[in-house]
């Protein structure tokens, strides 16, 4: 993306983080004063109810979608192994037939040769030279024999190296198929923990009335505003001044123009994205192709250190390095946070931040 367009992300961010927060260090983090309510009559209920206070509901929704992050990355690496897998059967399948048909033609090979030995009886060289009534005929024939003897050796030797090819690709498909069903049964436990965190996320939500919802997003806005502030206060954004790369270029404009898209678990797009199907959608929309996990593309990728990183640049989040997003400058980044929220601009430093990795190092 040209870096004449950085005020619509800018624009963004205001509207995200508030341009004091994104823009300098040393701004203060206030919270919004409450507003006061009318006073519940005697037959009320309480406010929130016993067991309901909101921001240990926010605390316990973190906790929620952050291990059903966790399980998420589970559930895409195992895909992926899975798909791995499933490329070198295909591969195996393919070379145990190419060597069934090979096995097949040294067979009849073999066929042919038998049954010409059962023709001249198998009688060795001398002997036909003994018997013969033109000795000299059977002396020319005689290199030619041993050329045959050595050519049946030769084809025993093929056959029996083919069919010991064969056993190793099958033997190697079978493990395959073994670790197959490894993943398979990895994916389904992972999207069962997915499915679990997820619902019990959203019956949380859903007991909340409408107020308090409003009451929780508010509070959820203002925790990520103050880790931004927090950030900010480092001085380190005055370091931050890297210009992407012309691939750091395309995979901003690529996360850029999915903008308000849902977030879905285990999605690559078109219509949808986890945090990790984004950024390495974006990058191999850029050319330049990456990890499909965020714990991967932490593990694979260059680290780079804050102060260096440039838009386009990847950044870990959470010490297991379950969430990632991708920094597009001015402080802040584009990435699918959880369900229910959908592909948005915030601040950088608005989660624990575990490192910074760049793609085309």
């Amino acid at each position: 993306m040209g870096w004449g367009k950085r005020s619509i992300l800018s624009a963004a961010v205001t509207v995200v983080c508030a341009v004091t927060v994104l823009g300098a260090s040393g701004t203060a983090f206030a919270a919004p004063k409450p507003t006061p309510g009318p006073t519940p009559g005697p037959s009320a209920s309480p406010t929130p109810p016993p067991g309901k206070d909101l921001e240990q509901v926010r605390e316990k929704l973190d906790k929620l979608y952050h291990d059903a992050a966790v399980a998420t990355d589970a559930y895409n690496a195992a895909e992926e192994r899975s798909k791995q897998q499933s490329a070198t059967i295909v591969a195996l399948a393919r070379k145990i037939d190419q060597g069934r048909q090979r096995l097949a033609g040294l067979r009849d090979q073999a066929g042919a040769a038998a049954r010409e030995q059962y023709r001249t009886g198998g009688m060795p060289p001398t002997a036909q030279f003994l018997l013969s009534d033109d000795p000299g005929q059977v002396l020319d024939g005689a290199g030619l024999v041993l050329q045959g003897q050595r050519a049946t050796k030769s084809l025993i030797g093929e056959l029996a190296r083919t069919q010991k090819q064969l056993q190793d690709y099958a033997d190697a498909a079978a493990e395959q198929w073994k670790k197959l069903d490894t993943e398979r049964t990895a994916k389904a436990a992972a999207r069962k923990r997915i499915q679990q965190q997820i619902s019990a996320a959203e019956k949380l939500e859903s007991e909340l009335e409408k107020k308090d919802k409003e009451r929780l997003a508010r509070l959820e806005e203002q925790a990520a505003l103050k880790a931004q502030t927090k950030w900010l206060d480092t001085g380190i954004l005055k370091k931050v001044h890297g210009a992407a790369s012309a691939q750091g270029e395309k995979a901003v404009a690529f996360a850029t123009a999915q903008l308000g898209k849902p977030y879905v678990w285990g999605a690559e797009g078109p219509e949808s994205y986890d945090c990790s199907g984004l950024t390495s959608q974006a990058w191999a929309a850029a050319g330049h192709p990456v990890p499909r996990t965020s714990q991967e593309q932490w593990k694979q990728l260059r680290h780079v250190d804050i102060k260096d990183m440039r838009p386009g640049d990847l950044i870990i989040y959470f010490d297991d390095a379950s969430h990632v997003a991708m920094y597009v400058g001015d402080g802040a980044i584009i990435h699918a946070p959880r369900p229910g929220r959908t592909v948005t601009v915030a601040g950088a430093g608005s989660m624990p931040i575990l490192g910074v990795v760049r793609p085309d190092a």
